[in-house]
């Protein structure tokens, strides 16, 4: 049996904590490690920053869409948005690159997605938004939902 969760919530930088700790509680019926858990939240904050930030270039009246599946100690991870999308994907991947400079941003969120995930799949079409997809198998996990 797997387990799944769904959530979505408005553009706010705000929400990115709610985010978080909603994605923390529904993954900790697998018990994970501190440094896995710490992961998996570091990677929804950045994937919805980036949507934040990114997608809908801080506008708060968007919705930011959240899928969390749990089966057999692997999670899989959907962070959508409907905003302005990626023109090229591969370079928006690059470490330190950013659509944003005058933000001060660092540029690392998908290379930070990268080292703490298993996979990442970025989907995005400029006028479209962008839909990021990843797994991470568990080392220890209960298999509650087996």
């Amino acid at each position: 049996m797997k387990n799944e969760m769904a959530v979505e919530f408005l553009s706010v930088s705000e929400n990115e904590s709610f985010a978080r700790v909603t994605v923390g509680a529904f993954i900790s019926q697998l018990d994970p490690t501190m440094d896995e858990l710490t992961e998996i939240k570091t990677v929804v904050s950045e994937a919805v920053t980036n949507s934040i930030i990114h997608g809908y270039n801080n506008e708060p009246n968007h919705q930011v869409f959240i899928k969390c599946i749990i089966h057999e100690g692997e999670i899989e991870l959907v962070i959508k948005d409907n905003g302005v999308g990626i023109g090229d994907v591969e370079e928006a991947r690059q470490p330190l690159y950013t659509s944003k400079p005058d933000l001060e941003r660092s540029g690392m969120g998908f290379t930070i997605i990268e080292n703490f995930m298993d996979t990442i799949e970025v989907i995005s079409n400029p006028g479209e938004g962008t839909t990021v997809h990843m797994t991470k198998q568990l080392i220890n996990s209960k298999t509650v939902c087996k």
